[in-house]
């Protein structure tokens, strides 16, 4: 008898890289080539099964981070992407590059998702240019760290709301009346918004606001045959952590997780990807953690 064939399992613990991360000071919002190590957004991993075939993902932030994660694995399942950015050009590039390797369309624009304007033109270029809109991914977000409530000013104060919840409103609103039945919305909040920690107060205080966002908007959003629910990772190797948090911080990120190391953004992907599918026909106004086993979610 032939021995049986073992599952290819890895210890989750040391799957992705651990803390102690090097100093690697960035501009916000950063940028993933300067990331040590780089991020693992499933690249070489992510195998799609065709559970968003044809249909047609509006991603915001879809340039880095958790967003090209999505992005990819999305256009791996299937579906065409428009995704939006601010201002990082070879980044955006580099994952317009990757949906097309899929054999899928990509559409990349540049606006800021603090204008309303800029927002609802966003989702009408996903109409035009894609011809509709089946899943909208709120992702973008702004995020600093600050010693004390003194330090934060008004302008940070607003900008982070404007990106982070109004931004939210907006895209949404254009959006809801074209997505058909079956389709949805999925919201990226945080574990900060159940556990906020005091230097990321105008963030928590917006991640808060998002899930409280969902699950109202997913009893209107249901009238129209669609879904919203809402991911809530905790810490995550994208290029918002070098660029806006000191190095202390980033040399021990995500070492307070029951795994001892950051989530990569590849781990993130498949549960916008099971949200978004029929496999979640009866799941809405639900806020999934994704959070290394902190149980304060």
């Amino acid at each position: 008898m032939s021995a049986a064939v073992q599952p290819r399992l890895q210890d989750p613990r040391f799957k992705h890289p651990r803390p102690d991360f090097s100093d690697q000071p960035q501009s916000i919002p950063g940028d993933e080539k300067d990331m040590h190590p780089a991020a693992d957004h499933g690249e070489k991993s992510y195998r799609g099964n065709q559970r968003l075939q044809d249909q047609v993902v509006l991603i915001t932030g879809g340039d880095s981070g958790i967003g090209r994660a999505i992005a990819l694995a999305c256009a791996r399942e299937g579906a065409d992407i428009l995704f939006t950015w601010l201002d990082e050009t070879d980044d955006a590039q580099i994952t317009k590059e990757l949906i097309e390797s899929t054999g899928r369309k990509a559409v990349s624009v540049q606006m800021d998702q603090t204008s309303r304007q800029a927002c609802d033109e966003s989702v009408a270029r996903c109409i035009d240019e894609l011809g509709r809109i089946d899943v909208l991914i709120n992702n973008a977000a702004f995020q600093k760290t600050y010693e004390t409530l003194q330090d934060i000013t008004d302008e940070e104060i607003s900008l982070t709301f404007k990106t982070n919840i109004e931004a939210f409103f907006y895209f949404s609103r254009a959006a809801l009346p074209h997505i058909p039945p079956g389709g949805s919305i999925i919201n990226t909040t945080s574990i900060q918004a159940f556990a906020p920690k005091r230097f990321l107060l105008p963030y928590a205080a917006t991640k808060a606001a998002i899930a409280n966002f969902t699950i109202a908007l997913a009893q209107e959003a249901i009238d129209y045959g669609v879904r919203v629910n809402a991911v809530a990772p905790g810490p995550v190797w994208t290029p918002l952590i070098p660029s806006t948090m000191p190095a202390e911080k980033v040399a021990t990120f995500g070492e307070n997780t029951l795994f001892g190391r950051p989530a990569q953004p590849a781990e993130l992907a498949p549960l916008y990807v099971f949200l978004a599918s029929e496999d979640a026909s009866y799941i809405s106004g639900e806020i999934y953690g994704i959070t290394g086993g902190n149980k304060q979610l």
